[in-house]
């Protein structure tokens, strides 16, 4: 061990008796809130959540005995603030019609299918409709306001 290296080791525990100090002051001036590990715990393991959870809560209802419909689809959809309900039946042409629903505000709301993007607006109970949907991966994407923030929510691609 060279006389340099114990000078560097006095240095380095001088600067640890530092920082244990000026740990202990802001301890005291400003402690860390009781719940923080707890909240940013399940922040890290909510990352990405609402497309598992949109994923999962994919519903496959055949209702084909209510309207004689022998092609229905129910699919839901949410990010944990905004919902989105989509009933997807086949059309004499061998289209699909979708009906949906939000329960939030919504501005314009997409149906795209590749470079093909359909856009149309809620009622004032949430309901919209796209008619004549070709088959092919969809989704479905609207704008939203929560407080004053401006938000896309989108669903994951789904086949018709």
């Amino acid at each position: 061990m060279s006389e340099n290296d114990g000078a560097n080791g006095g240095d380095n525990h001088e600067d640890a008796e530092l920082f244990a100090q000026l740990r202990s002051l802001w301890r005291d001036v400003d402690p860390m809130p009781a719940a923080l590990i707890d909240r940013m715990i399940a922040a890290v393991a909510a990352e990405g959540l609402s497309e598992e959870y949109a994923l999962l809560t994919l519903v496959d209802e055949p209702l084909g005995a209510v309207r004689g419909d022998a092609d229905a689809l129910t699919l839901q959809f949410s990010d944990g603030t905004t919902s989105i309900l989509l009933h997807v039946t086949r059309t004499a042409t061998g289209a699909h019609r979708v009906d949906g629903w939000v329960d939030s505000t919504s501005g314009g709301i997409e149906l795209a299918q590749g470079e093909r993007i359909r856009t149309t607006t809620a009622n004032d109970t949430g309901r919209f409709v796209f008619d004549d949907v070709p088959d092919g991966l969809t989704l479905v994407r609207l704008s939203t306001t929560v407080g004053d923030q401006e938000r896309i929510v989108s669903t994951p691609q789904f086949e018709l």
